[in-house]
């Protein structure tokens, strides 16, 4: 078992996600940034589709009830764990740590960016809905967001630790640049709209979640001032609520909307690390 004693912000269970269900009313959800949890799985000798934990600027505190070997990957932040009356002992984000039976684990707020993603040797082992222990924030499927006092168990470890001496953690950047490509509602903007979309910046607004991503900036125009029956969303597309300001949606985004989508992004990865503030500009795919 995991024993969480701080859940802190908003930590959930996070895997690969649950995909082919969209037909149904399902996103796939999962891992804001998959690659990041596949790597944290294979520090500790997990199969890449093990749940970990998604932990949310604030950081937690855990304990484990039996040995266990924990990765973390993503933001930065303070690792420490403690075992009975022994002196804290640190640890590195991008680097397998063994910890005892009994141990304490505590995750510091992230220095930037804002998600770090843990993996523990064997992967929570909560019961899995329609394929996957990832929770969706949006639906409610997969296991609540955790509280203090929740007990996760834990799997059979499926192989060792990776031998990793060297820690490398990814820069968090103060400025993303995303690639769109034109939208199927494109026809309802101005002509004009998608470029001068691209050639704005954007910040990320307080307002953003696993949901989607709220942009401040200047103004989408739309041409047709019309409703929009509700029509099929994927993830990366950017629609236009009435106030013209852009939604990126991520992993937990809803699979349809009724305003008009003028864009997708090809890769939302980087959005999972964006603080409010952080400046957004858009370009359309090299040729």
């Amino acid at each position: 078992m995991i024993e969480v004693l701080r859940a802190g912000a908003l930590t959930t269970v996070q895997d690969q996600g649950r995909p082919g269900w969209a037909h149904l009313g399902v996103p796939r959800s999962g891992a804001l940034d998959p690659a990041a949890l596949r790597l944290a799985n294979r520090l500790v000798g997990n199969d890449e589709h093990a749940a970990g934990l998604e932990i949310t600027m604030t950081g937690c505190v855990l304990r484990v009830t039996r040995a266990a070997a924990v990765a973390l990957t993503g933001a930065p932040a303070d690792v420490v764990w403690r075992a009975g009356t022994a002196q804290s002992r640190p640890g590195d984000v991008g680097r397998p740590l063994a910890l005892p039976a009994g141990a304490v684990l505590r995750v510091g707020p992230a220095r930037a960016g804002v998600r770090t993603w843990l993996a523990v040797s064997g992967g929570i082992a909560v019961e899995p809905v329609l394929g996957s222990r990832a929770t969706d924030t949006l639906s409610g499927l997969g296991p609540p967001p955790l509280r203090d006092g929740d007990r996760l168990p834990l799997g059979t470890p499926a192989g060792p630790p990776a031998p990793v001496d060297l820690a490398v953690v990814r820069a968090v950047p103060d400025q993303l640049r995303l690639t769109v490509r034109p939208g199927p509602r494109q026809d309802w903007f101005t002509p004009e709209a998608l470029d001068l979309l691209c050639r704005g910046a954007y910040t990320v607004s307080p307002d953003s979640n696993r949901v989607g991503a709220r942009l401040a900036g200047a103004a989408v125009t739309r041409a047709v001032a019309g409703e929009l029956p509700s029509e099929g969303l994927v993830l990366g597309a950017v629609q236009v609520p009435p106030d013209g300001r852009p939604l990126v949606f991520l992993a937990d985004h809803p699979t349809t909307g009724g305003y008009p989508v003028i864009g997708v992004v090809d890769d939302v990865t980087a959005l999972a690390q964006a603080r409010p503030g952080t400046t957004v500009t858009f370009h359309g795919p090299q040729r």
